[in-house]
């Protein structure tokens, strides 16, 4: 992932983070963060550590939303976590810069260079986000475990065209990911394997057959 702050000096950052009025909170290792964030039109930035999105559904099962690592963007208009059944926690000691909203497109500001080179990456990684989400509903939408799993495998080919996928966490997650139930998955990964499909080793699958994608 890009970072927001590509062709931007620290001294520039420290000035951006200035007209823009922001405020930074550092969090522990399981450590809630959304109830923290109070503000209903903000943007934030992940500047260090892991977190995750989770949703809590009624009978208490945790779905896994999205990862957030460093440079990861979320927020209120973005991200849909003003929802109840929404929660952020840290993974490991993580650092959040807050950004109001309002102050984000404040138009005074766009005499500053570098304001104008934070907003077009911002815009950008938000375009990304918003492509990551169709991909991830297309792969939502397969019926079954093993097209579900084998339309991830795809769309990570994509990305990369190499047929080595590395996890950046691990299997429980890929489950809530895919929204599958986690022994089930394994079941078919099993499959998987013995029907020459995959390999895994790790958190590391290798293809081994080449996606049909164009």
């Amino acid at each position: 992932m890009n970072s927001p702050f590509t062709g931007i000096s620290e001294l520039q950052k420290h000035k951006l983070f200035k007209i823009l009025q922001t405020h930074e909170y550092s969090f522990n290792k399981n450590e809630e963060i959304l109830s923290t964030l109070k503000g209903e039109n903000i943007i934030c930035i992940l500047l260090e550590g892991h977190a995750q999105i989770v949703s809590i559904s009624y009978n208490g099962e945790e779905n896994l939303i999205e990862e957030l690592y460093k440079d990861s963007i979320f927020g209120t208009n973005i991200s849909n976590i003003s929802d109840s059944e929404y929660q952020i926690t840290a993974l490991e000691k993580t650092k959040v810069l807050v950004i109001d909203y309002n102050k984000l497109i404040d138009t005074k500001n766009i005499n500053y260079s570098y304001y104008n080179v934070f907003l077009t990456n911002l815009f950008d990684i938000i375009n990304s986000k918003f492509r990551e989400s169709n991909d991830r509903i297309k792969i939502l939408t397969k019926k079954s475990i093993r097209d579900k799993l084998l339309a991830f495998f795809e769309n990570e080919y994509i990305k990369t065209r190499s047929k080595y996928i590395y996890l950046p966490t691990n299997f429980k997650d890929l489950a809530d990911y895919l929204s599958i139930n986690r022994s089930a998955m394994f079941r078919e990964l099993k499959y998987l394997k013995e029907e020459k499909f995959i390999k895994v080793d790790g958190n590391r699958i290798t293809l081994l057959y080449t996606p049909n994608v164009h």
